[in-house]
């Protein structure tokens, strides 16, 4: 097959999952010791190499099963009330939308959806449509680092300087960015920040990770209230009730393989692929991708031609095409009036993978 797609799930190295294997194994060898005794221990000592990688505290990171579960728990903790407003783009992951909906709408608060679009080549920009929807009832400002609908990396940092000034705070959603970007996440200059371990780290499914500011953590709660209630941060986060929590453990192994393949130096070489492959399908479908060249790094987005429905059931058929007739993954999105269609690049790819979907659309689309 020719996968595409690493952005929505991509793949757990043998490494790794023999790491988790491991963790599974001896947690069964002895259920109560592992739990009890073993599990804390080993909770920090993964969430402290995890925050090395993030040039954090350890203290700062919590584990959370994936982004919208750890989103979930900071929009949950927040109070909200009528007037009260939130400042998304358009950009938006549709399971935070969701989110924001669930929590703001019983209490009679506002979304304000600030409209972003694609293409998008000016990062300046951003940052101005966000501020002058800033107000004196905004309290939170939730912005993607790497949008998923898109693949556009936001100005996270100057972004949250804006806010700041005016005393609004930031939630990132980080989803996309470890192991695509080069990250600090303290040095944002945001007050949450969550992402995932299982996407571009290679992590097993369900390894993500919640970052607090010190002066945020205190009120914030996992979505499920256990044992360790007013214990603290990483100890109400550690200890939910009985469960798996092998891929966390697994997350040292994930950040070793990652390195072992380059790690700052594999981000860069994705990046350059990612770009270099949107160019080429850009060319070859006579269209244009969905921002400036600096504003993508793993994945990039291409506009496909045509005059087919900007929907969803148009965009999952031909995803479904490319896979049944091609063995093709790739991602297809309607967004902003248009059809995308999203590549993702990990170490396992190359152009000929790139040129191997362009041959599919031409035929498809261009015939």
């Amino acid at each position: 097959m020719t996968f595409l797609n690493h952005g929505s799930y991509g793949a757990c190295p043998h490494a790794v999952l023999a790491a988790q294997d491991e963790w599974r194994r001896r947690l069964e060898r002895q259920p109560c010791t592992f739990i009890n005794r073993t599990l804390p221990r080993a909770l920090r000592e993964a969430a402290a190499d995890l925050a090395a990688f993030l040039q954090a505290r350890a203290e700062d990171v919590v584990f959370v099963e994936n982004t919208t579960s750890g989103i979930n728990a900071i929009l949950r903790s927040l109070r909200f009330g009528p007037g009260d407003e939130v400042v998304v783009t358009d950009h938006v992951y549709n399971a935070v939308r969701n989110t924001l909906r669930f929590v703001l709408e019983p209490v009679d608060a506002r979304l304000v959806v600030v409209p972003i679009g694609l293409p998008m080549t000016s990062p300046a920009a951003v940052v101005d449509a966000i501020a002058a929807v800033i107000t004196d009832r905004t309290r939170l400002v939730l912005v993607d680092h790497v949008a998923s609908v898109s693949a556009v990396r936001f100005p996270v940092a100057e972004i949250a300087a804006v806010a700041r000034a005016r005393g609004v705070p930031v939630l990132v959603d980080g989803a996309h960015a470890p192991g695509m970007l080069d990250l600090d996440v303290p040095a944002l200059g945001v007050d949450w920040y969550v992402g995932n371990v299982h996407k571009w780290l290679c992590g097993p499914k369900g390894s993500a990770f919640l970052w607090a500011r010190a002066d945020r953590q205190t009120g914030l709660h996992p979505t499920v209230i256990s044992h360790d209630l007013g214990k603290g941060f990483t100890a109400e986060f550690d200890k939910i009730g009985t469960r798996d929590a092998s891929a966390w453990l697994a997350v040292p192994a994930a950040l070793a393989f990652h390195q072992q393949l380059g790690g700052t130096v594999l981000r860069q070489r994705n990046h350059e692929l990612a770009v270099a492959a949107g160019r080429r399908l850009a060319e070859r479908l006579t269209t244009e991708t969905g921002a400036a060249e600096e504003l993508f790094g793993s994945m990039a987005t291409i506009r496909l031609p045509g005059r087919q429905p900007a929907d969803r059931p148009t965009a999952d058929a031909l995803k479904a095409w490319l896979w049944d007739t091609h063995r093709i993954e790739a991602h297809v999105m309607p967004f902003a009036g248009a059809l995308w269609v999203r590549i993702s690049i990990q170490a396992y790819n190359d152009m000929a993978d790139v040129d191997r979907l362009g041959d599919a659309l031409t035929a498809r689309l261009l015939a």
